[in-house]
């Protein structure tokens, strides 16, 4: 080290494994700040890149393709890693509060640590449905159906999904993909296989433009995925009309009811409850409110990115696109804050090329007005895109 450059010493602590941090902890690792001590708290030594996973689930992608080894980041970034879930913060002593082990000491903190589907509301959802996130529950529940598709193949299989973003679009067409293929070796009427998928609006997507609403819609039916729209789901409730399997009665606001085995909850998303508790500043739905710089509106020495953050000047969707961008602006302002310089603002851009891929190798193309049919055209570059980011952390 330089004689003029004095080690800062001290403590930057990530809670959450996101796209955001992974990215913040490959540019510490080039970039390393003397005297820093940083530590990533997250509650699993891997985390999965969201654009990969229905890939995954399709059968396209093994799991350590479109998962990012954060011991080998932390290594690579000279950081401690604990495994473990931060549950609190107490803020006037500069500490993070863990489940299972000893408060964490930190000089800035970055929170990182994604969004759960809401399911609170809606009675039997908490205990019956397999929610979107944490991704290694849902892969959990998933592997499972393979496992038992495989080995015992069912006289007929029943999924539902409730949501009809891109996220339910997707997960749903994946599975039908991949169940499809197993059906198909076994020689089994493809008719048995039944996915629901349930949607409170009217039109599915209905965040995108009617371009895209109308073209997802046309391959839902196509590919005979049972779309249940202008249904919201007001309860899920154990059946016991079969001795061998069990059996999930989902109940809607209309009075229809629907029989599944398996209960995929993909809605809107929220954030942990406990951050409400912090005293950091969040909006209606739980998520740290931040300015420009991507610091807390009220905690400057709180950092916040991807899903849990919202910005207050930009607010943009809930969406792994942002994550990623927003690593690069994350890392520099740590690293000006960290270093006794003002960080710098940061704007999102407004639109985005957004690729949905259909559970075939093909994937639409929107940004804005402009929306293109599915092509393997777009898949491609979409794949090309999904395994450069991967590359970009085998260090």
């Amino acid at each position: 080290m330089p004689k003029n450059i004095q080690p800062i010493n001290k403590n930057l602590v990530l809670v959450g494994g996101g796209h955001s941090h992974a990215i913040v902890l490959k540019m510490f690792g080039i970039n390393p700040l003397p005297g820093l001590h940083l530590t990533l708290i997250t509650p699993a030594p891997n985390t999965p890149y969201s654009g990969m996973l229905p890939g995954h689930i399709a059968g396209f992608y093994r799991h350590d393709q479109c998962h990012i080894d954060l011991q080998k980041l932390a290594n690579f970034a000279q950081a401690q890693l604990y495994i473990d879930r931060a549950v609190g913060l107490d803020l006037k002593n500069h500490q993070v509060i863990c489940a299972n082990r000893p408060p964490v000491n930190f000089d800035i903190l970055s929170i990182d640590i994604g969004s759960t589907p809401a399911t609170i509301s809606v009675p039997g959802a908490r205990e019956y449905a397999i929610t979107a996130k944490p991704v290694s529950k849902l892969l959990e529940h998933w592997y499972e159906i393979l496992n038992s598709v495989g080995k015992n193949p069912p006289q007929s299989l029943s999924i539902a999904v409730v949501g009809g973003g891109a996220g339910g679009v997707e997960l749903a067409l994946s599975m039908q993909t991949h169940l499809h293929q197993i059906w198909t070796q076994n020689q089994q009427p493809i008719e048995n296989l039944k996915i629901h998928l349930f949607h409170r609006h009217q039109h599915i997507l209905h965040t995108y433009h009617q371009s895209v609403q109308r073209r997802v819609e046309q391959i839902l039916i196509k590919r005979g995925v049972n779309l249940h729209l202008g249904e919201t789901v007001c309860q899920i409730a154990p059946q016991h009309n079969r001795e061998t399997e069990k059996i999930w009665q989902i109940q809607c606001k209309s009075g229809l009811l629907i029989n599944s085995q398996k209960v995929f909850w993909v809605t809107q998303a929220s954030a942990p409850s406990w951050l409400k508790t912090t005293g950091l500043g969040t909006d209606e739905q739980g998520f740290i409110l931040v300015e420009d710089t991507l610091q807390s509106q009220t905690h400057p020495q709180v950092f916040a990115a991807g899903d849990i953050a919202t910005m207050v000047n930009h607010p943009r969707p809930k969406a792994g696109v942002f994550a990623v961008r927003q690593g690069k602006p994350l890392y520099e302002n740590l690293h000006r804050i960290l270093s006794g310089k003002k960080p710098h603002p940061y704007k999102p851009q407004q639109q985005y090329l957004s690729l949905i891929g259909t559970g075939d190798k093909r994937a639409i193309a929107t940004r804005g007005v402009f929306t293109s049919p599915p092509h393997q055209l777009w898949w491609c570059w979409k794949d090309y895109i999904d395994r450069r980011f991967m590359r970009s952390f085998c260090l």
